[in-house]
């Protein structure tokens, strides 16, 4: 896993927003894939923030561990 606020990341990732996201604007999570990985950041901190990379697999076991 990697966080990197200059993370290389594509620039034709398609961003999606959590469905638990809030809908006040608060508390957003976005994610977006790749065939070699998956990328989340806060969508408050658009191309400012850090990026957190992580691979498929690693995001899947964090996905079955939350539900």
């Amino acid at each position: 896993m990697s966080t990197d606020h200059y993370a290389t990341q594509p620039a034709e990732l398609a961003w999606f927003k959590s469905s638990y996201s809030g809908t006040s604007g608060g508390d957003c999570v976005e994610v977006a894939t790749d065939l070699g990985a998956v990328y989340v950041r806060d969508s408050k901190d658009l191309g400012d923030g850090p990026v957190l990379r992580t691979s498929q697999e690693q995001w899947a076991a964090f996905v079955a561990f939350v539900r």
